[in-house]
């Protein structure tokens, strides 16, 4: 059994980059096994540090593309010496992914907890880019995040107000989410300070809801969270929805009118969007 933790403590790891090393190997072992990895497969591989979860890769995958920011990781990638192995020194967020390779890809990531969030945006694009070309070249998608973004990512209207948001929609708008195990903070070197979680995201064909106009949808939702202590109607207001609209759409879907955006669901966001831009 390989010493994760020691060949981790041999390297100097940077907080600036958010470095924390996946160095338990049942939890690797899970990745693997989640991503149901073949050969017939080619893995992106996003912030592979200096290698654990790479080096289990590539002996499942036809190849695996590797994107690294930090070059001294890049010293310990090259070590690996596998010729189904790519590595490019790169920030994820200005990589093309349909210049990488020519079929789809799986994404498999321990990405850096500060930009989760643009991470996801830059993969499955935004609500209303309908024909993103990162999104088109992604299967699947498996990543660790911190499990209070996991909860996110996976929430419902019904879930406590603080989870479901705007990341909840993005996530779910192009891709069906759930949430494959929780990984405890021992798991990673240096261990972060919160628990983590393995999640999910089987990217779409379609959009979740077909819809007239997906910029006013984007634009509706962005809104109805702007200030989430204000009412929906309050929030609409405030980013110049016309007075009328927004009272005659909130009753006619039999809404309370001190209702907050946070208990709609994605559906009733689409009717309300449609509601609101109705001539």
């Amino acid at each position: 059994m390989v010493d994760y933790l020691q060949k981790a403590k041999f390297f100097r790891t940077k907080k600036r980059l958010g470095q924390n090393f996946l160095i338990n190997p049942d939890v690797i072992s899970d990745i693997i096994d989640f991503a149901k990895i073949t050969k017939d497969d080619v893995v992106l591989e996003i912030g592979p540090g200096v290698g654990f979860v790479t080096e289990q890769l590539v002996k499942h995958a036809k190849k695996v593309i590797a994107v690294e920011l930090d070059e001294e990781a890049i010293k310990e990638l090259e070590k690996l010496e596998c010729d189904n192995l790519q590595i490019i020194h790169n920030d994820i967020l200005k990589t093309d992914l349909s210049e990488l390779c020519d079929e789809e890809i799986k994404v498999v990531a321990n990405i850096p907890y500060y930009i989760t969030s643009p991470i996801i945006a830059h993969l499955l694009g935004e609500i209303d880019d309908l024909n993103n070309k990162n999104r088109n070249k992604i299967k699947d998608i498996i990543l660790m995040v911190q499990e209070e973004v996991a909860r996110r990512i996976v929430a419902t209207e019904n879930s406590p107000s603080k989870q479901y948001g705007l990341l909840t929609i993005l996530s779910q708008f192009w891709a069906d989410c759930s949430i494959i195990r929780l990984v405890g903070r021992r798991s990673f070197y240096p261990a972060p300070k919160v628990n983590s979680a393995l999640v999910s995201l089987k990217v779409r064909k379609e959009p979740l809801l077909k819809l007239e106009d997906y910029s006013h949808f984007r634009k509706t939702i962005k809104a109805a969270f702007s200030q989430r202590r204000k009412t929906l109607k309050n929030c609409l207001l405030g980013a110049s929805f016309d007075r009328e609209k927004i009272v005659n759409a909130i009753q006619q879907m039999g809404l309370d009118e001190n209702i907050r955006g946070e208990k709609l669901s994605i559906e009733q966001f689409g009717v309300l969007s449609e509601a609101l831009r109705e001539k």
